[in-house]
């Protein structure tokens, strides 16, 4: 049995604002020693559960804030930018069992502790065929392409709720709770790394591989803060207009989608202006 963990930032144990998250700062320094302990909770627990492999896949910022030399000696992990499939690198090799979400937080626009989509700000809400899409429902759609289940999500108790939607058989672990977009009613690392392990262990039974039915088409539409940054979004092929500071595309199957998705935010990212946004 082999599991792929997502390992985003922001919905890590005692993270609550952007200075948790941000590389460089003191307070990044800290919580990057939180963050891996989470995974590290979550690698235990599958290998618990009877995991042969689990491989790590950096997916916050940088993507390289887990620490390597805290990971159990039995995982493997892909750290760094530019990869085929962003959050979700390594479902594509046809050998992943099952998915867990590590980390995870809900959709900009929504309520949530340091609730984003992949933008930290200007985006202001995703909807995926019409329905208000998070990084977990936009992943769990890529990776259900290649048969694989989302087994586990760690997150605030508002990014469990949302996983409700896309994997409600996934087990499901808030290590905090939402009070605003940057605070949170946190529980302390050694208690939230035994409910992740013991989560984890029980989900190493739901990691099995299916045979994928086609999805598409799906239709992704943004929403920006700004106009220009709806301008910017359609340099991109396929993107266009679709209201007032919104753009849309449509593609045949979820490997297109997120690729498109990752092509018009980086290109939005630039686009934005230091103090006007």
């Amino acid at each position: 049995m082999k599991i792929l963990i997502s390992a985003d930032m922001e919905g890590a144990t005692g993270v609550t604002w952007p200075g948790d998250v941000l590389p460089g700062t003191p307070q990044w320094e800290r919580c990057r020693s939180l963050f891996t302990s989470d995974v590290n909770a979550a690698v235990l627990g599958f290998f618990d559960g009877g995991a042969d492999e689990v491989l790590v896949n950096e997916a916050h910022w940088s993507m390289r804030n887990l620490l390597l030399e805290q990971l159990d000696e039995r995982a493997e992990m892909i750290t760094g930018r530019h990869k085929t499939l962003s959050m979700v690198e390594g479902v594509q090799h046809g050998d992943v069992d099952g998915i867990a979400f590590v980390g995870y937080h809900t959709g900009a626009g929504t309520e949530g502790v340091l609730a984003h989509t992949y933008l930290a700000n200007s985006v202001t809400g995703v909807w995926l065929n019409g329905v208000r899409a998070s990084e977990g429902l936009l992943n769990a759609h890529v990776v259900a392409e290649y048969g694989v289940p989302v087994v586990l999500v760690t997150g605030d108790d508002l990014t469990c709720d949302d996983a409700l939607g896309y994997a409600p058989e996934a087990r499901k672990v808030a290590v905090k709770d939402y009070v605003s977009r940057y605070a949170a009613v946190c529980r302390t690392p050694k208690r939230t790394a035994s409910d992740i392990r013991a989560a984890a262990h029980s989900a190493a039974a739901l990691a099995v591989r299916y045979e994928p039915e086609p999805g598409g088409p799906f239709t992704i539409e943004l929403e920006f803060d700004a106009e220009h940054l709806a301008g910017a979004a359609t340099v991109v092929p396929g993107v266009t207009p679709s209201g007032e500071r919104r753009v849309a595309y449509t593609s045949e199957t979820m490997y297109e989608g997120i690729r498109t998705f990752k092509a018009v935010t980086t290109i939005v990212s630039a686009a934005v202006e230091e103090q006007y946004g």
